[in-house]
């Protein structure tokens, strides 16, 4: 049996530990979207135009707050699934067998390892 690496050194649960901190974030971040969105619809119920409610509504707006949060969990979802496509990839598991797992094709796990392992940062 391969002996599993401690969890301080591992990249895995560090990118699971970053993902689940951005997580929360982000829940945050959308629940404070939500409640401005309410606030938005009563301005536009009182009647008042949408060029005045989106001028005068403070930073950021709900719109790049949501886009804000999809960049973050897009990188860091990313991340996450590069570093357990080479952990399964290192206890020797098919880029076939870890496709199917994904719910993608083995040409997307080879380009998800080949990015990883061309990256500045593995000293490649």
């Amino acid at each position: 049996m391969t002996p599993h690496p401690s969890d301080a050194g591992d990249p895995t649960v560090r990118a699971i530990e970053e993902l689940s901190a951005q997580i929360r974030r982000s829940i945050a971040d959308l629940q404070a979207a939500d409640e401005r969105l309410a606030h938005l619809a009563e301005l536009r119920a009182r009647g008042q135009s949408w060029l005045d409610i989106v001028s005068n509504e403070s930073r950021p707006l709900v719109v790049e707050t949501i886009t804000h949060v999809l960049e973050n969990l897009g990188e860091t979802g990313g991340r996450f699934r590069r570093e357990e496509a080479l952990a399964l990839q290192r206890e020797n598991v098919s880029t076939y067998r870890i496709g199917q797992l994904f719910g993608v094709s083995r040409q997307r796990i080879s380009a998800l390892v080949r990015v990883r392992d061309s990256s500045p940062d593995r000293g490649v």
